[in-house]
């Protein structure tokens, strides 16, 4: 498996976001298992954005040079983007109470809604799936599918991981202004780190 695949699905994964935050606040509010639940219904909601990724980028994996370095520095922008927003963010991990009484289906019915309208999830698949699957790879749809599953399972442990451990820890690490300011500015240097890597990369 492509260790930088895994790197950067981990940092996009792991950044602090509206499916992270969603399930944090789960955590908090109604304990470790519903908070499992509302990362099962992030998981859901990245499929509509893998499948339209997928099944139109197959064909650009044979496309031009020019095609390949247009989507090249579109990841580098992505990601440069990514550690300008997680530098500046001063809010992103803040969580309010939720409601006891939903059920299982509303809060995946609800975590689905927050990833489905994730913009970050569109970008991911259609700025990097490409840059990790062979260009002589004989079934690139099928390679390409593997990877978003790949991805899928790592975004539901991490979340899963970050809603037990907001259920354990409650408000002596979320409360902490220092501890997200030093998580926003790891994750910021690191997507700068990736981006410059990327734009570097030759095929």
């Amino acid at each position: 498996m492509n260790l930088e695949f895994l790197t950067v699905s981990l940092l996009v994964v792991a950044s602090p976001g509206t499916g992270a935050a969603v399930t944090i606040a789960t955590g908090l509010s109604r304990g470790s298992r519903t908070a499992a639940v509302a990362a099962l219904g992030c998981t859901l909601g990245i499929v509509p954005h893998m499948l339209a990724a997928v099944t139109g980028l197959a064909a650009l994996l044979h496309a031009s040079a020019l095609a390949f370095e247009t989507v090249k520095f579109a990841g580098v922008a992505y990601l440069l983007y990514l550690a300008w927003t997680t530098w500046r963010d001063q809010g992103v991990l803040s969580v309010a109470p939720q409601s006891a009484g939903r059920s299982d289906v509303q809060v995946i019915r609800h975590a689905v809604l927050v990833n489905l309208l994730n913009p970050k999830l569109s970008m991911f698949f259609l700025a990097f799936l490409p840059q990790f699957i062979s260009r002589a790879d004989r079934a690139p749809t099928l390679s390409m599918l593997q990877l978003s599953a790949i991805f899928m399972a790592m975004t539901f442990a991490v979340f899963a991981l970050y809603g037990v451990f907001a259920a354990r820890m409650r408000d002596r690490v979320l409360g902490s202004p220092t501890v997200m300011a030093w998580l926003r500015r790891s994750f910021a240097a690191t997507f700068v780190g990736l981006g410059l890597k990327l734009a570097l990369t030759e095929r």
